[in-house]
Parts: structure tokens; sequence; C-alpha cells
């Protein structure tokens, strides 16, 4: 079974790093997100979301899904924390009984 799951690992471990190699480089000018895509953003976004500020209007309206999915997560986490430690926090409070025939 470990043979199995080794393996796995090691074929999605290959292809990982055999898509990676396609990616553009980091702080490369000539990628495609610095040439069309960010251009596009800063000239065009007041007029398509009606936002003067286009940090927001990227985050809200050009990636709002995303924003979405990115926030629902963060507040998962955080309800599951706060669930965690208030369950542990009873744990503690919690005092033994008195036995009744011990008197």
């Amino acid at each position: 079974m470990r043979f199995w799951g080794f393996l796995a690992m090691a074929v999605m471990s290959l292809i990982l790093f055999y898509t990676a190699g396609g990616l553009p480089v980091l702080f490369d000018p000539q990628s495609p997100a610095s040439t069309h895509v960010s251009d596009r953003y800063i000239e065009k976004s007041t007029e398509e979301t009606g936002s003067p500020n286009f940090v927001t209007a990227v985050l809200a309206d050009y990636r709002g899904y995303d924003t979405l999915g990115e926030t629902t997560v963060i507040f998962t986490a955080g309800i599951a924390a706060a669930l965690l430690l208030r369950s542990y926090g009873k744990k503690a409070r919690k005092q033994p009984k008195e036995d009744k025939n011990e008197r």
C-alpha cells in the first residue's frame, strides 16, 4: 500500500515540476499579466466598474469570486478555531463533582 502512495506522490510531483516549467519567469516585465491585464485594469477600471480606486475595482469586481472564496476560507478557519478554543476552555473550567457517598 505504501508503494502505491509513494508512486502516486512521485507522479504528481513530476507533473507539477513539468507544468511549472511553462510558467512565466517571476518579475518578467514581458509576461502576459504585465503586458495585457494590468494595463487594462489601470486604464479601464474606472469606466467599467465605477470605482475611482482601481485596487478596489480589481478585488471587488474583476476578481470578485476569487475574493469571495478567500474570505470564505478565512471565515471558516476562524470559526473552527473559535469552536476548538471554546470547547477546550469548557473542559479546563470543569471541576470534578463531589461524591455524595464520601460524607
